[in-house]
């Protein structure tokens, strides 16, 4: 059920994270693509990657994603990002992206209204193209800069821009504020979920790529940073490649 009653609390956090992001935008250089490596806390970071290959290697051979029927792993797919395209609309609008924009809201109603809550990806049927960004493209487009590099714990690999994004998403999304209990909690779940099977196909490809150098750690960060920022150079309003 909608909740309407929480509108004036959705404004409020919105404005607040708003606010704090613009703050940081003003002191920084318009969308400065970097091209080294900034990791001064290197050592920090190489014990929390050590912990993380031990958390991804219960999980080698992506054991869980082929213990799961694919069938089912395609409907929280469908869900997690139909709840998710209220936040995306929000970030595209921040970007000033109004291709953007008219995508994730086109795609909500869509899937939404035909495609039972978001179970079927009707809007794909319809030929409306995918879109995804977040708060931390959001920050890259209003010029803040990447910062240092950090790997993050059972998340890995970020960047203090994209840590700060990962912080304000996490009021972002209008459906937090709009709908009542447990609804309000399905994007969080199958967002969660989805990721978990994603990493868990991608697991085997991930660790002949990153264990099978001299580094790990040297080789998860290359790739970490080579990927986001050629995900945030593209155009926006186009379909980046998946971010996990």
């Amino acid at each position: 059920m909608v909740n309407f009653s929480t509108a004036p609390k959705v404004l409020r956090n919105f404005t607040v994270c708003v606010l704090v992001a613009g703050l940081a935008a003003c002191g920084s250089a318009a969308r400065v693509q970097p091209t080294g490596i900034n990791d001064p806390h290197e050592q920090s970071n190489r014990k929390v990657h050590a912990l993380n290959k031990q958390v991804a290697g219960s999980g080698k051979g992506g054991g869980l994603a082929k213990a799961v029927p694919s069938e089912f792993q395609t409907v929280i797919h469908n869900v997690a990002e139909n709840m998710a395209m209220p936040q995306v609309a929000v970030n595209s609008f921040l970007q000033g992206d109004v291709t953007g924009f008219g995508l994730a809201t086109s795609r909500f109603a869509i899937n939404t209204v035909l495609g039972f809550a978001g179970v079927v990806d009707a809007a794909s049927a319809f030929k409306v193209p995918e879109h995804d960004t977040d708060f931390g493209e959001t920050l890259y487009v209003w010029g803040v800069g990447e910062g240092p590099y950090y790997e993050l714990p059972i998340i890995g690999p970020s960047t203090r821009r994209d840590v700060a994004g990962r912080i304000v998403d996490l009021f972002t999304n209008p459906l937090s504020y709009t709908l009542e209990s447990p609804e309000k909690y399905v994007g969080t779940v199958t967002g969660l979920a989805d990721r978990v099977f994603t990493k868990s196909r991608r697991s085997d490809v991930i660790a002949d790529a990153v264990d099978g150098s001299t580094d790990s750690y040297a080789q998860a960060r290359l790739n970490y940073l080579q990927k986001r920022r050629f995900e945030l150079s593209q155009p926006t309003g186009t379909m980046r490649p998946d971010a996990d």
